[in-house]
């Protein structure tokens, strides 16, 4: 039987640790504490596209090239001042190319617990921003159909509200509605209410909110598609609209705001 020593251990330990790190299929890095490239297994060598030769020894800032390279916000630097493990999103340009990367870095320590070094591992995310930011501008559409702000006619403009309206909703009807207003130089909004399924105390205040901002950008809101039903519920809870003018339709609510313009539709 053949035992093995310490020494052979920890050789072999060394040796395996190696291999496994040579097969990870993400860029792996260790440095010491002046930044210096150590080691970079072989999914490093290949994101850079550079032989080991031309790497070790090289500060890991002047060949990764990243947003955070010297500054505060260097995730290895901060793993080894707090000998705590530190992770952040940051973009790479090793070739001219920005690259989106999401990066984890872990103190090194010898066997007294000195920081001797850190190492650091990271992940290409270019394909999650991109889902992301598709999400994102598809998100933005949803927004902007949900809340269709309409140029009805000269000086008025309609929007159409559908479902349920929440904080959130509110918001988003009154950016479509300033913005409207801005572009449009509108005077008259008609918010038409036909299609909300449920009117309550923070409906009522959300409309009232947002006639206050119209009013404020020299608008005049009026409220449309008051059904008997929410008249009704608007009354059992007391809501008072104030001087909001509402009209139980969008017909009624677009002769109001005509009238207002003193303008007027004939037959010819």
């Amino acid at each position: 039987m053949q035992v093995k020593t310490n020494a052979e251990s920890v050789e072999l330990n060394e040796a395996l640790a190696v291999a496994v790190l040579e097969q990870v299929p993400t860029p792996v890095m260790a440095v010491d504490t002046d930044l210096k490239i150590v080691f970079l297994n072989a999914a490093g060598r290949g994101f850079l596209r550079l032989p080991w030769k031309e790497i070790q020894g090289k500060h890991c800032y002047d060949l990764m090239k990243s947003i955070h390279c010297n500054t505060p916000e260097c995730r290895m630097r901060q793993a080894m001042d707090t000998g705590e493990s530190h992770s952040a999103r940051n973009e790479v340009s090793p070739h001219g190319r920005a690259v989106p990367i999401e990066y984890s870095a872990t103190p090194l320590k010898n066997n007294e617990g000195v920081v001797v070094g850190g190492v650091e591992y990271v992940i290409d995310i270019t394909e999650r921003v991109r889902s992301e930011r598709k999400l994102l501008e598809q998100s933005r559409t949803i927004e902007e159909i949900s809340t269709p702000a309409i140029r009805l006619w000269d000086g008025i403009v309609v929007l159409p509200v559908v479902g349920v309206v929440d904080s959130m909703r509110a918001k988003q009807m009154m950016d479509a509605m300033l913005s409207k207003i801005t572009e449009t130089s509108a005077k008259i909004i008609i918010l038409d209410i036909q299609g909300v399924a449920a009117m309550d105390t923070a409906v009522a205040n959300h409309l009232i909110k947002i006639t206050k901002a119209t009013r404020l950008m020299g608008c005049r809101c009026i409220i449309s598609g008051i059904s008997a039903g929410v008249a009704q519920t608007l009354v059992q809870l007391g809501i008072d609209l104030g001087d909001v003018t509402t009209n139980s339709t969008l017909k009624d609510a677009l002769s109001d705001g005509l009238a207002h313009l003193k303008l007027e539709v004939r037959r010819v």
